[in-house]
């Protein structure tokens, strides 16, 4: 029996980046925005996934992990009992 990799596919969006589309830059001040990029698990969506290009991609990250660290946005969801 020969182990495999299991093949997790990944629904790939269309790149449609709503911070080009603005002419904005996301900011750890933005919650709100910043949340629909965080699972409910509190995982960082990827790219591919979130539809975002890559150079903000980056910056969306930086910026969720400095929200973190200043304790807007938690590092872990912990389960409801």
């Amino acid at each position: 029996m020969i182990r495999g990799r299991r093949s997790r596919r990944i629904k790939v969006v269309k790149q449609n980046c709503p911070f080009c589309k603005q002419k904005t830059e996301p900011s750890f001040r933005e919650i709100e925005v910043l949340r629909r990029y965080v699972t409910e698990r509190g995982k960082i969506i990827g790219h591919a996934r979130s539809g975002i290009c890559a150079k903000h991609q980056r910056k969306v990250t930086a910026a969720i992990k400095q929200a973190r660290i200043l304790a807007l946005l938690p590092f872990i969801v912990k389960p409801s009992a």
